[in-house]
């Protein structure tokens, strides 16, 4: 089998990439204002449909940094990023539009969102504590705990609910020399798990929320966060989406999932018609899988079988399947094995690639990563359709 120069690195790395805009006719030199001598470069080309133009250097987002602090994972990292780059889809082309790190939310609102609302008493006293607090930081999204009574029943009933807000904004292109915002798209992470802690520096626990519960309260919280954003000068009058996220418990080996978004339309201040989006991961091989989907779990299996047959140094297999509208999309394969020379890195790379195309059908994308104690060893991807598969092997 042919090996092949992987471009999936920087697919990834285009995706987190971002800036402010002045742009050329022929979309490549980039001014970001009038007095401002810098320089930045817009792509002329981008690598498929699935992804945005995206502008360097890099001008990083404002509240940069929180999306790993306040998720549980990297799964849900990762996940919450693209998928809300796939939300965004449905309203900005991106032939048309230029991705850009969100550049209104700041680190230290999204700190101050994030926390709690506390009664004018509880305030009070922190203000005692911090002289740098105003009564007009009493700005928290998530509920107020009354601070009295069972611990344990004061945090069942008043969960923090809003873990983390994402913003991405989407640029146009307003002339032949500038862009301008073109929409914002906002996710707002929520908690399918409450941890807490009864003292500082005590056990953990936990509290799991009902999901009709994170759907009330999400779409409470949806339309707040959309009337402050209209408060800021910059975001009048733009089109604003906002997504709903639903994140794993934290001892989760797959994200979690959107579960619906809403739109506001240029100068409007309420979400209406909010939309149910049917999305799910599962992991592979389990329980869950095989009961829910009960063929997709098999052809995992038999793949896994068969590799086994001829590795007995091999040490396992995960999978990670998305599921839109209830079908499988895409499964990614996490291979490690170890291996007593290069020669076996490629003959066990040719083996995973054959099964790939044996076991798994050809409307699914397929990503199979195989590493060993000495990093990654090679990259299989099978994208629909495709009749054979792409292969690199690192060297």
């Amino acid at each position: 089998m042919m090996k092949k120069i992987s471009l999936i690195g920087v697919a990834l790395l285009l995706l987190l990439s971002g800036c402010a805009p002045k742009l050329n006719s022929q979309e490549e030199n980039v001014q970001k204002t009038k007095d401002d001598d810098k320089k930045s470069i817009i792509p002329k080309y981008k690598i498929s449909d699935e992804y945005y133009r995206i502008i360097s250097p890099l001008e990083v987002s404002k509240a940069r940094g929180q999306v790993v602090s306040n998720l549980n994972s990297r799964y849900d990292v990762n996940e919450m990023e693209m998928g809300l780059m796939r939300i965004a889809q449905e309203d900005f082309d991106t032939d048309e539009y230029i991705y850009n790190e969100g550049q209104n939310l700041t680190s230290k609102m999204v700190n101050r969102w994030l926390q709690r609302k506390y009664t004018k008493e509880q305030f009070k006293e922190l203000m005692k504590k911090d002289s740098s607090l105003k009564e007009s930081d009493n700005i928290g999204l998530n509920p107020v705990d009354p601070g009295k009574g069972d611990i344990d029943k004061r945090n069942k009933e008043n969960p923090l609910y809003l873990a983390h807000i994402l913003e991405q904004d989407y640029l146009v292109k307003k002339s032949d020399d500038e862009v301008s915002l073109g929409g914002v798209v906002i996710g707002l992470a929520l908690n399918s798990t409450h941890y807490y802690q009864k003292e500082e520096f005590g056990a953990v626990y936990e509290t799991k929320i009902d999901n009709d519960e994170i759907v009330k309260e999400g779409k409470k919280i949806a339309d707040e966060v959309l009337s402050r954003l209209r408060s800021m000068d910059k975001l009048k009058n733009v089109p604003i989406t906002i997504a709903l996220y639903k994140q794993a418990e934290k001892s989760s080996v797959v994200p979690g999932n959107f579960f619906a978004y809403a739109k506001a339309k240029e100068g409007s201040s309420s979400l209406s018609d909010w939309k149910k989006i049917d999305e799910k991961y599962y992991l592979f091989p389990s329980e869950e899988a095989g009961k829910k989907h009960r063929d997709d779990n098999k052809n995992f299996l038999s793949f896994k079988q068969e590799i086994e047959k001829y590795y007995p140094n091999f040490n396992g297999v995960i999978g990670r399947g998305y599921y839109l509208d209830d079908q499988l999309q895409k499964m990614k394969i996490e291979i490690p094995i170890q291996f007593y020379g290069k020669a076996e890195s490629i003959g066990f790379t040719q083996l995973v690639a054959s099964k790939v195309m044996e076991f798994f059908p050809d409307y699914i994308n397929v990503q199979v990563e195989i590493s060993s104690v000495d990093g990654p060893e090679s990259i299989i991807v099978r994208n629909t359709k495709d009749k054979e598969p792409f292969v690199h092997i690192y060297e």
